[in-house]
């Protein structure tokens, strides 16, 4: 039976970070020189681990997927980021943010995890102003703040709605510096397929290294390090239709987890509010727009029914109807935070109007965002300066101007909370092997507040990783540079190579996509904003025939040894499919509802989300027992000592 330790530190809550730092054991600067790390991953979390990993004089080997770190997703992030500053002197505070991270993930995560990210927030901002990150500021020179959704107070720092490339590119830099220096060395276009463990002097595991794929020759190669860090983002393209960019996928995680990584809360994906509706079935990807647009935009709907008809039909411009037949229903629902309710239940409550019969656009399945009051108030110039990108990328991809008509937007899946499980040092199971970001399942509970995964990637990066990895590696010292010629590492590259050798005899008829793409219609349909013991049974049915259809009828043009973009997107969809399955496990299991996660069968009468805290306060962990068998469930308990839990109030 596998147990687990979180590892988290005594002491009160505000102290144990502190207590940890105190007591944490070091590794002098020149022990560091003989050190490598593998870091997979060059978004936030993987670019500014790397960085400060880096500069700290550790030699650091960093993977990048894409031909540039700067295409990292991380850079589609656009309203912003959270930090308790207090600035606005609105009330904020590092508990604030802790309590409303805490209570925002509907009391289903670790509360010393949230409370040290609170801490480290004001941290983040300072080091990236002095990078040059170019925050909007206020009249008088300060950081200019907005608000988001799950709160009351004005916390998210923001460059127009760039905010995530700003980030990036700063992070960049510096890592660029270490680039430059010798410390860091970049393998872009390398896509890891496993991790390598190797048994030490007594018999334990440890990450020793990857075998990964040079995307532009498709050579196989070995990369060895005394630790392996996964910062390698969500797994939301398991539902082929989502915001994030086509390349993000969980495959990295999947290889943890078949190594013996445990996968933790797996079912808990974000429903992102403001997408831009789906308008075909040849959409690749779904198109976010900035959660930043409900500070100034009230979201409606038509009250009366004949008019949804008739915007529906095309017969209708909704600027002739009239402000008192607008049913603005997150205002009317959720009086104290009207349209800046959290991302889960603004999802949730598009959704209900759209169901009875209320959408407003062709398929019925949009709500309006409408700036008609912001700019009244504001004037256009304002409103242009906080947002202008933004609106000419919906009139972009629209044809409609916002500045004249209201945006339509819908739900759509966008962030996975879940990911691997780590303790409080943000080690998996395996000794050695970390992961940070939105790659592991840390700090965001059943829902993420808004503004809070670039918190998260940063403070792991720069505040957290390098005081931690650095315990763990304090045992370390004595290790020998790992080499590439052990036995672990040829089984590892065989398992690699046979799988795609498998891959590519299948010959059969079926495009990758094509395959995604009815994996991605099950997840939604069944797996998707209202799950029913019903509808996961179904899916778990659905997703074992796509898998055999997958194993026995798929199609990769080209060869193995090339640049082959299909062979990459079918070894993901594998995983994909995996994923799903474990998602629908997970979601089945969890009979309740909390945050993201909302079985029909568990609402209140006014179809409030209602969780189990007798039964369910537990992460729900999951262990590889074999391709095609149930997973083990795990469970690491959630004790909450410094708050009341309680059920979310978003009224009053």
């Amino acid at each position: 039976m596998t147990t687990l330790n979180s590892k988290i530190p005594e002491g009160p809550l505000s102290e144990k970070w502190t207590n940890y730092k105190a007591h944490q054991k070091l590794v002098n600067p020149a022990n560091k020189r003989n050190l490598d790390i593998i870091i997979v991953g060059t978004g936030l979390a993987g670019a500014s681990a790397a960085a400060s990993l880096g500069a700290q004089g550790y030699n650091v080997l960093n993977f990048c997927i894409q031909d540039s770190p700067r295409r990292a997703h991380s850079i589609a992030a656009q309203g912003g980021i959270n930090a308790a500053k207090n600035y606005q002197n609105d009330g904020d505070s590092v508990y604030r943010l802790f309590y409303d991270t805490i209570k925002g993930g509907d009391y289903r995560s670790r509360e010393a995890n949230v409370y040290r990210l609170a801490e480290v927030s004001a941290a983040i901002i300072d080091q990236c102003v002095a990078q040059g990150v170019p925050f909007a500021r206020e009249y008088g020179g300060t950081l200019a703040n907005r608000s988001f959704g799950g709160v009351q107070v004005s916390r998210t720092f923001y460059a127009r709605g760039q905010t995530g490339q700003q980030l990036l590119l700063g992070a960049y830099s510096a890592l660029s510096r270490q680039v430059h220096l010798g410390t860091v060395k970049l393998y872009t276009r390398y896509e890891m397929l496993d991790v390598v463990l190797i048994k030490d002097s007594e018999g334990v595991e440890r990450a020793r290294g990857i075998i990964a794929r040079n995307l532009v020759t498709g050579k196989i190669e070995r990369f060895a390090a005394h630790a392996v860090v996964i910062g390698t983002g969500g797994y939301g393209n398991a539902y082929f239709l989502s915001t994030n960019a086509m390349a993000s996928n969980g495959s990295a995680a999947m290889q943890c987890y078949r190594k013996g990584t445990l996968f933790a809360n797996p079912c808990f994906a974000q429903i992102h509010p403001t997408c831009i509706p789906v308008h075909g079935d040849k959409q690749s990807k779904l198109t976010l727009m900035s959660e930043s647009l409900r500070n100034d935009g009230r979201i409606w709907v038509p009250k009366k029914i004949e008019d949804a008809k008739k915007l529906q039909a095309g017969t209708l411009n909704p600027n002739d109807i009239p402000d008192e037949d607008r049913d603005f229903y997150l205002e009317r629902r959720y009086p104290a935070f009207g349209n800046l309710v959290p991302r889960d239940v603004a999802s949730r409550a598009a959704k209900e109007r759209c169901d009875k019969g209320f959408g407003v656009n062709g398929t019925g399945l949009a709500v309006f965002l409408d700036f008609k009051y912001a700019i009244a108030r504001l004037g256009e110039d304002v409103v242009r300066q906080r947002y202008g990108n933004l609106f000419d990328m919906y009139l972009e991809i629209t044809d409609v101007d916002p500045y004249h008509n209201p945006m339509m937007i819908f739900p759509a899946i966008h962030y996975t909370m879940g990911g691997i499980w780590v303790d409080y040092e943000l080690m998996t199971t395996i000794k050695g092997l970390f992961a940070i970001g939105e790659a592991n399942f840390s700090d965001h509970g059943a829902n993420r507040l808004g503004a809070s995964a670039l918190m998260q990637g940063l403070a792991d990066g720069y505040f957290i990783l390098p005081y931690t990895i650095q315990n763990y590696l304090s045992d370390q010292i004595q290790v020998p540079h790992i080499k590439t010629d052990s036995p672990e590492f040829d089984e590892a590259e065989k398992a690699v190579q046979d799988k795609i050798n498998r891959l590519m005899n299948i010959k059969g008829t079926r495009s990758v996509d094509s395959i995604h793409k009815e994996l991605g219609h099950v997840m939604w349909e069944y797996v998707g904003m209202g799950r029913t013991k019903e509808s996961l049974n179904t899916a778990l049915v659905k997703l074992k025939e796509i898998r055999k259809t997958f194993w026995s009828d798929l199609r990769i043009p080209g060869k193995a040894e090339d640049l082959n973009v299909e062979l990459e997107k079918a070894i993901r969809l594998a995983d994909f499919i995996e994923t799903g399955e474990l998602m629908a496990y997970d979601a089945l299991n969890r009979e309740e509802s909390c945050g993201g996660h909302f079985r029909e069968e568990h609402q209140t009468p006014e179809g409030e989300a209602q969780r189990d805290d007798q039964n369910f306060s537990y992460v729900a962990c999951w262990k590889y027992k074999g391709e095609g068998v149930e997973p083990e469930l795990i469970k690491e308990d959630l004790n909450y000592q410094y708050i009341k839990v309680q059920t979310r109030n978003y009224k009053s």
